[in-house]
């Protein structure tokens, strides 16, 4: 007997396709455009130079030939891949001597390598929490932690993004669930650019007796003194139960880490199912990852950590002064937490503020986000595009990002292309929003 409806159905009939449609018709879809060199400051793009303001690449190290020597090194020490998993037949040296790094680099017991930053967040939530326990996590979380959380089957209490009275509420909801209780937060969040409140988090999770997890993705490798991230940052690295990370941003590679306490690394070792049933990442993304974690733990790493979030401050407030809707710089807490002489931070009449390399440009309208980012594109710069659902309805934003190995005149061409692009632009489409996002 053949049943009634055809899975394949909603393929043909969904919400989004008749905006793909007429973006295609159109040529402005803004996704899956070929890349033909190396991720660096200018790429190829489509048979033209681009200015690459789209990258995670924050350290610029994906062409640092130390960090091509250990790929190399190790593609031909283990070839090209381990075929089969960690568990079985895929552990090699490499694994150890990064996991080793990684623990001391983020002031942890231990840390668990995985094959992709995605499969971390899934292993350690999924694993950890059950149908019994209740997580706790910011609207602006990455997906990555929301599939871990709906994998677990925990209750699931979202609060609206960064609202501390909101969190609370949670985790006064949390007391009557009968479970244990996890937060779950992105130190940086990879759409806003901006920093989670980590110190107060920390002090109602330890009030109401929950677990933190922070998911340092965008910021290990980028904030910091030793570019360890936000909790480092903000000096709560060692009030943060669990921290997340991948190699796929800073570490020039891909896979992923938990590091924490013994215990729970052990744990998750033996019971994580995305650690236990994928293959064990190739042996060159753990060569690159362990090169370029050597490179931020060096002398030069802290230039390169100091050179990014200026870079970062350099293209936010250019394009504040020609007109666009960015983020203000966050002001940091003065509680005495905070690393005052860490990379980035600057001090004026207000207190202490950072930018970090995630500068997101507010549009609102789906479409004429679109439009301006095509502009962008032919003219000569990439950047990211972010349309509802990725963002909340009448949010579109162009999310521009910087790498350390953007030079000065780099980032000025670019600040030029941005504003002759907007005049044309608000010419023919009225303007875009203006004013400046707290």
């Amino acid at each position: 007997m053949r049943t009634s409806i055809d899975i394949f159905a909603k393929v043909r009939d969904h919400e989004r396709g008749p905006v793909l449609a007429a973006a295609r018709q159109a040529d402005v879809v803004p996704y899956f455009h070929l890349l033909t060199s190396p991720a660096l400051p200018v790429v190829q793009m489509e048979g033209a130079e681009r200015i690459m303001l789209g990258s995670n690449n924050y350290l610029g190290l994906t062409g640092d030939e130390r960090v091509l020597k250990g790929a190399e090194d190790a593609l031909h020490r283990f070839g090209t891949g381990l075929t089969g998993s960690r568990l079985l037949n895929g552990t090699i040296p490499l694994h150890l001597e990064l996991e080793q790094e990684l623990a001391r680099w983020m002031g942890t017991e231990e840390a668990l390598v995985f094959s992709t930053g995605h499969q971390a967040n899934l292993g350690a939530l999924a694993t950890l929490l059950g149908p019994g326990d209740t997580v706790i996590v910011d609207s602006g979380n990455h997906a990555s932690i929301l599939d871990g959380c709906v994998l677990s089957r925990a209750k699931l209490r979202p609060f609206r993004h960064n609202r501390l009275e909101k969190l609370e509420k949670m985790l006064e909801r949390a007391q009557g669930d009968g479970g244990g209780v996890l937060v779950a937060v992105d130190g940086v969040f990879s759409m806003e650019g901006d920093i989670a409140p980590l110190g107060d988090i920390c002090e109602l999770c330890e009030r109401y007796g929950a677990r933190l997890l922070v998911d340092e993705a965008h910021g290990a490798g980028v904030l910091g003194a030793c570019g360890a991230g936000t909790a480092e940052l903000l000096g709560v690295a060692d009030r943060v139960d669990l921290r997340v990370g991948t190699f796929s941003k800073s570490l020039a590679s891909c896979g992923g880490y938990v590091a924490g306490p013994h215990e729970v690394i052990d744990y998750l070792r033996i019971y994580a199912r995305s650690f236990l049933f994928t293959a064990s990442g190739v042996p060159a993304a753990l060569g690159a990852a362990l090169g370029a974690l050597r490179v931020v733990e060096s002398e030069q790493g802290r230039v390169l950590l100091v050179r990014v979030l200026d870079n970062a401050r350099r293209l936010r407030d250019g394009l504040q002064e020609r007109g666009f809707a960015v983020v203000a710089p966050q002001r940091l807490p003065e509680d005495g937490s905070v690393q005052a002489h860490a990379p980035g931070v600057h001090e004026d009449a207000g207190g202490h503020t950072i930018v970090t390399p995630i500068v997101p440009v507010l549009v609102g309208d789906d479409w004429k986000a679109a439009l301006l980012w095509r502009a962008l594109y032919d003219a000569g710069v990439f950047v990211n595009t972010a349309l509802h659902p990725a963002v909340p309805p009448g949010g579109a934003l162009l999310r521009t990002s910087v790498m350390a190995t953007h030079d000065d005149a780099t980032l000025d061409r670019a600040l030029e292309i941005f504003a002759r692009v907007k005049s044309a632009f608000e010419a023919e489409h009225g303007p875009l929003p203006a004013a400046i996002r707290a």
